[in-house]
């Protein structure tokens, strides 16, 4: 079997950026409509253009998202997408709804056809129906099984791919379709809209009593009843592939950069370990350690093994233990880069670097200079342009990360 693709997300430009110089394969992102995701910037017609330019440069590929579930209203605009989808060089067109997969077969026929997560397969008959139908890949639904998806590989063509999410964001849906933002909001979660009401912090009322609240749990914050953990597969790469997966997805198309770098340079290193050391492979401690080091929910395996406890009832909240503090735009010499900064930090702190495809490794802030050239103490300023000194090299496309005082 190929080596398994790391496929990344990018909300943005930069996140796109940060995918292919961490090491992502290939990129799944969303131009301005017809994606899941409306909270993240996405592209317009000439940044998609620019990302297939920039991804094919590197030997990557790029995955546009059709997956909303369209209205009548909304149709009519997707023709003249999908053929400006094709004439870039667009890979992959990610797809839910049937009526769209006929529409792409029309009028983007050079496009492979991946079907998305929303479409919930979950069975060998329905991925054999969706390739025959004219699919290249299925992006199995969250709910199934390591042991059903290895009969899926078994019972299907070898040249229909499967992706599997690895890590990130878990609903509390079937296949990612839910109503509960619809309902309390307006906000419709099948547009990429979603209010994220499953993360919300509950109380029970009895109608007879108005303003008094019983706790369903004994958390004086609320119950959180719905708020599931992240996905967090990792320490699984030799069974994701014992299983035939052909890609690993990272989920986060509204996630940051740093999210992207992150997560995409652990996969990356875990998967080529795997394949490098065989039966003899060993998860290494610090690949683990990273995704400690980005913005997360509790991890759990999702449903891969069966049941397991998906829930956590007593917060809503994101565990934090780094901050993003910088990115290297150039390395000017040993001890001297530029570097753009997103949260504050100060002279003398010591600074965690992850650089693109690397091993992470500590630096001493040793100066900073700003853009008139005057000494400052720290960054203050988000996207502040600065010149920094270091005692060690911190290479152009670095990650600078300060780890928060507990």
């Amino acid at each position: 079997m190929n080596k398994p693709e790391i496929l990344s997300p990018a909300g943005d430009f930069e996140c796109l950026q940060a995918a292919l110089d961490f090491g992502a394969d290939a990129v799944f992102l969303a131009g301005k409509m017809f994606g899941m995701r409306s909270s993240s910037k996405n592209f317009d017609r000439d940044d998609l253009k620019k990302a297939c330019d920039l991804a094919h440069s590197m030997g990557k590929k790029i995955h546009v998202t059709c997956n909303i579930l369209p209205k009548n209203s909304e149709l009519e605009a997707l023709p003249s997408f999908l053929e400006f989808a094709q004439d870039i060089g667009v890979d992959a067109l990610i797809i839910a709804d049937p009526g769209v997969l006929e529409m792409a077969k029309r009028y983007a026929p050079k496009v492979a056809i991946h079907i998305s997560t929303q479409a919930g397969v979950t069975n060998y008959a329905t991925a054999n129906a969706l390739y025959n139908l004219g699919a290249s890949r299925v992006v199995m639904a969250r709910e199934v099984p390591l042991s059903d998806i290895a009969e899926i590989r078994a019972k299907t063509p070898k040249e229909l791919e499967i992706e599997c999410f690895v890590h990130g964001a878990m609903c509390v849906s079937f296949s990612g379709r839910c109503l509960i933002s619809s309902y309390l909001t307006g906000r419709d979660a099948n547009h990429g809209d979603c209010a994220q009401p499953c993360r919300w912090k509950y109380h029970l009322y009895e109608e007879k009593r108005e303003g008094q609240f019983f706790p369903v749990e004994e958390f004086d914050g609320g119950t959180y009843l719905y708020n599931s953990r992240d996905m967090c597969m990792i320490e699984h790469i030799p069974e994701l592939v014992a299983a035939g997966v052909s890609s690993f997805k990272i989920e986060g198309r509204a996630k940051s950069s740093y999210y992207t770098a992150v997560t995409t340079n652990a996969y990356r290193h875990a998967v080529d370990d795997f394949y490098a050391e065989g039966e003899n492979f060993k998860l290494k401690p610090w690949i683990k350690e990273e995704l400690e080091k980005i913005s997360h929910r509790e991890y759990s395996t999702g449903f891969y093994f069966g049941y397991e406890p998906g829930q956590t009832t007593d917060n809503g909240g994101y565990i934090r233990h780094y901050d993003a503090a910088a990115f290297c735009e150039k390395s000017i010499d040993d001890t001297t880069s530029v570097i753009s900064q997103r949260n504050k930090f100060c002279v003398g702190d010591t600074l965690d670097i992850l650089p693109p495809g690397g091993v992470p490794y500590n630096v001493k802030c040793i100066s900073l200079t700003n853009e008139d050239g005057e000494q400052v103490e720290s960054a203050p300023h988000p996207k502040q342009i600065l010149t920094m000194k270091s005692d060690l090299p911190v290479p152009a496309g670095s990650v600078l990360r300060r780890k928060r005082e507990q």
